[in-house]
């Protein structure tokens, strides 16, 4: 197991720094692709500077690697971000992944790509219906990486990630809701957490139950195939705050606004992963309760 590589590209986001710590505790040999490798240093981890929009520096990047695995999490993936920034979305997560891909080609690697798509993708076929630009960036993306590997003959598999949650730092509502619930423990004076709905439904899932899952997808998934890489339950932000509530003794205000709910009718079931024998560990409860620690230690050390 030692002597596999696998390269894991966005190594600085969320669920890249969960990747990296994951698979070097299975004992891969890890690349981890970031811009500025003199600011990260994870035991086991080699990091390599490499901005995925540069077609020549993804080439020595893998030149360099000559991974077996490579877990695609590079990209942009804040929607508000993709309406000011449209073509920086298209740019990182269309033509950032076709670099990738054409770099392991020309390399001779035999190496199984697995690419983080987004279930926030819609149809690319009869009336268009994009709902951002960052939706937009995801669908083609994970309809050209598919396609590239049928042309080309490449191993390419796509995953599509719920709601990512656990500790570490995020933008996301579990650790929004978290940062202000250890504000108030602390007594800063905040305005009332806003919910657009209290209503609105998402499958949460712990980011290290879905890295292990990329693991599974990567050794057993099948080639071109698109797999769910969720928890099967959803639950509302009203439940979220509720929850947190009964984690803390802070008096937490919450508004909540007349939004529509949203939230699909039946939640997706993550069946093919559980024929693979992937099972989560992780709770939705334990999830919250390292979240919250993680924001209280991080509040701790600048106190």
């Amino acid at each position: 197991m030692s002597q596999i590589n696998v390269l894991i590209t966005g190594a600085a986001g969320f669920t890249g720094r969960h990747a990296c710590r994951y698979f070097v505790a299975k004992g891969y040999h890890v690349a981890a692709a970031v811009r500025n490798a003199a600011k990260y240093s994870e035991p086991g981890v080699e990091y390599i500077s490499c901005d995925l929009t540069r077609r020549e520096q993804v080439r020595e990047l893998v030149k360099r690697v000559k991974p077996r695995y490579v877990l695609h999490l590079g990209g942009k993936n804040s929607v508000p971000e993709s309406w000011g920034e449209p073509l920086l979305y298209m740019e990182s997560n269309i033509m950032g992944s076709l670099y990738l891909l054409q770099a392991l080609r020309e390399s001779g690697c035999s190496s199984r790509i697995l690419v983080a798509g987004s279930r926030l993708k819609f149809a690319l076929s009869g009336p268009l219906a994009p709902t951002h630009p960052y939706a937009l960036s995801k669908s083609v993306q994970e309809v050209t990486a598919l396609s590239w590997g049928k042309l080309f003959h490449q191993d390419v598999l796509v995953a599509e990630p719920g709601n990512l949650i656990g500790p570490g730092p995020s933008t996301g509502i579990c650790a929004l809701l978290a940062k202000y619930i250890v504000n108030e423990e602390q007594g800063e004076e905040q305005k009332p957490f806003h919910l657009s709905s209290a209503e609105e439904r998402r499958d949460f899932l712990d980011v290290r139950d879905a890295v292990a899952a990329y693991e599974v997808l990567l050794r057993h998934g099948e080639t071109g195939s698109v797999t769910p890489v969720c928890s099967g339950l959803e639950r509302t932000l009203g439940e979220v705050a509720q929850l947190y509530a009964s984690l803390s003794t802070a008096n937490i205000a919450i508004e909540a606004g007349d939004a529509p709910a949203s939230g699909a009718e039946e939640a997706v079931q993550p069946v093919r992963l559980r024929e693979l024998g992937w099972e989560p560990k992780y709770t939705w409860e334990m999830s919250l309760r390292d979240i919250l620690e993680y924001y209280r230690a991080e509040r701790a050390e600048w106190l």
